[in-house]
């Protein structure tokens, strides 16, 4: 039940809910024990904005937080499908708080306002968020038949190097690749300690082994309705 189905029910949980959540985590003692913030589709600019408080709120009591935002609002060919002002609040509010951006190709050209049609043009436009680290998914490749992933580290002395990982472009795949991509390579940093998550080659690592991991869910998902995450965890859950 998500919007990419033709037929969904279901109401918008608003954001004085999730705001009173948060209160009874922080009055619990909790926040202090988490590891990451992983932000996605926020429908509204209040949505937004409790996101943002949310981050601020584990990071101050846990200032080694890793924070990665997914920036859902958009794709080809249909473009912007949230409010535009809540995807202006993403790009303004919520990104300078990331350490790691996982746009798609259209999120990262709204996002940058810099064309994005090859590879070879992410790294200009990630130049907009660093020191963030970018995963730009869904990138043109080289044939009709490819689609590339490109990782662009905007700290340390690898700054703006990209590293490329090209994928079989198929003609039907189950929505949802982007979020487990994203929650893949966070998956993988965790298991690095803080000081050594932006390490070039722990980065690397981590981010073919998650553009490993969604290749083989879509490959046992082609021609479902869903990624057929228990079916395929065996090859991506290690």
């Amino acid at each position: 039940n998500h919007p990419g189905h033709a037929h969904t029910a279901g109401t918008r949980t608003p954001s004085a809910t999730l705001s009173a959540m948060l209160e009874a985590l922080a009055n619990n003692g909790w926040l202090a024990e988490v590891d990451a913030v992983m932000t996605g589709y926020l429908p509204s600019p209040e949505h937004v904005a409790f996101a943002a408080t949310a981050i601020e709120r584990v990071r101050a009591q846990r200032a080694d937080v890793l924070v990665l935002c997914d920036p859902v609002m958009g794709d080809d060919p249909e473009g912007l499908y949230i409010d535009e002002a809540a995807a202006v609040s993403v790009r303004d509010n919520l990104l300078p708080l990331a350490h790691i951006l996982t746009p798609n190709r259209f999120e990262l050209q709204w996002l940058s306002g810099i064309a994005v049609d090859a590879a070879e043009a992410v790294a200009d436009a990630a130049k907009q968020f660093a020191p963030a680290i970018v995963l730009a998914t869904s990138i043109p490749g080289a044939s009709q038949n490819s689609l590339s992933n490109v990782l662009v580290n905007g700290s340390g002395r690898s700054r703006l190097e990209p590293v490329i990982a090209t994928v079989p472009r198929h003609p039907f795949v189950p929505h949802g690749t982007g979020d487990m991509l994203a929650a893949l390579l966070l998956g993988h940093l965790l298991f690095n300690d803080a000081t050594t998550r932006a390490a070039p080659e722990r980065l690397t690592a981590a981010f073919r082994a998650a553009v490993a991991g969604v290749t083989h869910a879509i490959d046992a998902s082609l021609g479902q309705h869903e990624l057929d995450l228990a079916g395929s965890q065996s090859a991506w859950g290690g």
